[in-house]
């Protein structure tokens, strides 16, 4: 099995273990495993062809996600597929699917201009958020309308959801082939300990969500962000392939993941198991 791995190389001082031992775990079993950086190298698209057996798509640079999607329209197959990760990638799109498929997420709002938020802010505090953006980076809680001024928006529309006051930690749900971990984690999370977070119980409600976003989206592999607030839990981000972290085994079970996923595409099954399917038109 040939697997290419679409990724980013981060700098020596940030601890990133799971993904070297994915690939560690998956030579082991035979793979060849091609490490892919597009950042780092200048690639004619000419020659972008479906060379390997499955694609996995880990990086979420704008880069990363372009070639993933080049790739696809040369018929590559890639985890996760091209068509869900663009659209997870896009809060506005992935948003709007989650509050079709039931998962309760704050109320939203998208705009030109953070100008035109300003009447909102008469309901309450608003969380504005890039709208393509990710691992926090560009987020203001807005209270008054005079702070709208400083808020910029170079990056495209402006994606706003009403403010609910978290109880405690952020809850973060990782989803591994119908497996469920929930973790605890600080936001802002700044050293590798507090990255890893505290392991929780699922609850039935936080279960429910899980598969109401897994059928939502036609994926088993993602994360999701969830918000505790007066006793209600909202969605508040979705990733595609998310880092894992805090997950037991993480590295482990998702290698062995991978390797099903290529194993069932050498046996001309499809790239996801049996029985997900997207229920709100994403096509996988």
């Amino acid at each position: 099995m040939k697997i290419g791995m679409l990724m980013i190389r981060h700098p020596q001082t940030r601890i990133s273990p799971i993904m070297p031992e994915v690939v560690t775990l998956l030579q082991g079993w035979g793979c060849t495993v091609d490490i892919i950086y597009p950042e780092e190298q200048a690639t004619q698209l000419s020659t972008v062809h479906a060379d390997h057996d499955l694609y996995v798509l880990k990086s979420g640079t704008d880069l990363s996600l372009s070639l993933a999607g080049s790739l696809h329209a040369r018929g590559a197959r890639i985890l996760n597929p091209y068509p869900v990760a663009a659209t997870m990638r896009d809060k506005i799109v992935s948003t709007r699917i989650l509050q079709a498929a039931g998962v309760p997420v704050p109320e939203t709002f998208v705009t030109s201009h953070p100008r035109r938020l300003a009447s909102l802010l008469d309901s309450g505090p608003l969380v504005l958020k890039p709208y393509r953006g990710s691992q926090g980076r560009g987020i203001h809680i807005i209270w008054d309308a005079d702070e709208l001024d400083d808020v910029s928006n170079d990056e495209g529309p402006v994606f706003a959801q009403r403010y609910h006051k978290p109880e405690g930690e952020d809850h973060k749900i990782y989803y591994v082939g119908g497996q469920m971990f929930g973790v605890r984690r600080i936001f802002p999370a700044k050293t590798y300990a507090e990255k890893i977070g505290t392991p929780f119980t699922i609850t039935p409600e936080l279960r429910e969500m899980a598969l109401r976003c897994s059928r939502a989206f036609g994926v088993e592999l993602f994360g999701f962000d969830v918000v505790i607030s007066e006793g209600r839990p909202y969605v508040v981000d979705i990733q595609s392939f998310p880092g894992f972290k805090g997950v037991p085994d993480a590295a482990l079970r998702l290698a062995d993941y991978i390797y099903a996923a290529g194993q069932r595409l050498l046996n001309g099954e499809p790239l996801i198991s049996a029985g997900v399917t997207a229920a709100n038109g994403v096509a996988v």
